[in-house]
């Protein structure tokens, strides 16, 4: 397989892509060996205590790793884990070059693989497309230097700014192409989080279809959770009929009789602190943390979104917006909550990109720091 020098860094990010969705809590890496300008050796990030993308692509090069050079979009590891470290493969493999997009932050790793491979004689470089690989591993970076999740708030709305008519009514705002891009958004992330209205208003499935695998099966589901301070939940929604696990945030203490309700129907039920039945939502996502669960896609609804963003729990915002017109004063926005007072203190996204997806543009950007 023949390509030019500066499409190596390129195709071991194509191959950290492919593995988005499988390798949580781990990060999703691509590696690629090059010798003599032919790619020799290829892979990405196996399912969690198999191996690496460094060892998957050293594998295939086999004999011809030794004096060759290696790009890959992560720092490679130097600690025993549920694998060997991948530096010492990669020195034992004879690679005399290392190119690598971004330094792991893990406190395990961060700078120590580097200095591991510069002490046995590898040359290395550093920082090649280096934001592309921060994105492709946001979540992994957020949850190995915060232990929270990397929380993406997702709405379609049309262009004056309503997710639903006055009477409730909200499909389809968005279009196929919108809607096909969600569900890989789904397959990627490690739960998808909406409030009770939500359920109860469009009775979502919350599971990723149609994006991967045979038959257009994706791998295991995301968990689903349903912030429901009250209970509101139906046990007649179809995420209990979903494969996968349901977890329902309640604000504590929970009536008794709910409680056996949601678990016969096969939900898991967490008892939270709340204010007047409304959840404290960081002592979630610390939970949510607590459990590795890296990334989360918020997906509704008004009154979520308000508490989530008033209380700066947002990192990322993906809002795809539809040439229609809804109007009436009665429906609703995106987002509600207690907002800002003045719009000199409106939150404002930074490293916006604005795309096509059919006829709707979708416009992503983060709220913060990295």
């Amino acid at each position: 397989m023949l390509a030019r020098p500066v499409d190596f860094m390129e195709c071991a990010l194509s191959l950290a892509g492919l593995a988005l969705g499988y390798t949580s809590p781990n990060p999703a890496v691509g590696a690629v060996v090059v010798r003599d300008g032919v790619v020799v050796g290829l892979g990405h990030t196996q399912p969690p205590g198999s191996v690496h993308a460094e060892v998957m692509a050293l594998r295939q090069a086999g004999a011809r790793a030794k004096g060759a050079t290696m790009y890959v979009t992560l720092e490679p590891c130097c600690h025993q884990g549920r694998t060997p470290p991948c530096t010492q493969a990669i020195i034992d493999a004879g690679i005399s070059e290392v190119h690598m997009s971004l330094i792991d932050p893990n406190p395990l790793v961060s700078g120590k693989g580097l200095k591991m491979l510069e002490e046995a004689g590898v040359k290395t470089f550093v920082g090649e497309y280096e934001e592309r690989a921060r994105e492709i591993n946001e979540g992994y970076i957020k949850f190995i230097t915060t232990g929270m999740p990397f929380v993406i708030a997702k709405f379609a709305m049309s262009l004056d700014g309503k997710i639903a008519t006055q009477n409730g009514d909200s499909k389809w705002i968005s279009g196929d192409e919108s809607r096909k891009f969600v569900h890989y958004l789904r397959h990627i992330v490690d739960a998808i989080m909406v409030g009770a209205n939500t359920v109860v208003a469009d009775d979502p499935q919350l599971s990723a279809r149609g994006c991967s695998g045979k038959g257009g099966k994706t791998k295991q589901q995301p968990l689903r959770v349903i912030v429901d301070g009250r209970g509101r939940t139906p046990l007649s929604a179809r995420v209990f009929e979903e494969p996968g696990n349901t977890v329902i945030a309640v604000a504590k203490p929970f009536d008794a009789k709910k409680m056996e309700d949601f678990l016969k129907a096969g939900a898991e039920v967490v008892e939270l602190p709340a204010e007047q039945g409304v959840i404290d939502l960081g002592e979630l996502l610390n939970l949510l943390g607590k459990r590795q669960v890296t990334s989360i896609l918020v997906e509704g609804g008004n009154k979520l979104f308000g508490s989530l963003f008033d209380r700066g729990l947002i990192d990322k915002v993906l809002a795809f917006i539809s040439p229609i017109i809804i109007g009436g004063e009665g429906a609703k926005s995106a987002v509600g909550g207690n907002g800002v007072g003045r719009v000199a203190e409106a939150l404002r996204l930074n490293r916006v990109k604005i795309s096509e997806l059919g006829d709707d543009i979708l416009i992503s950007g983060y709220l913060g720091g990295r």
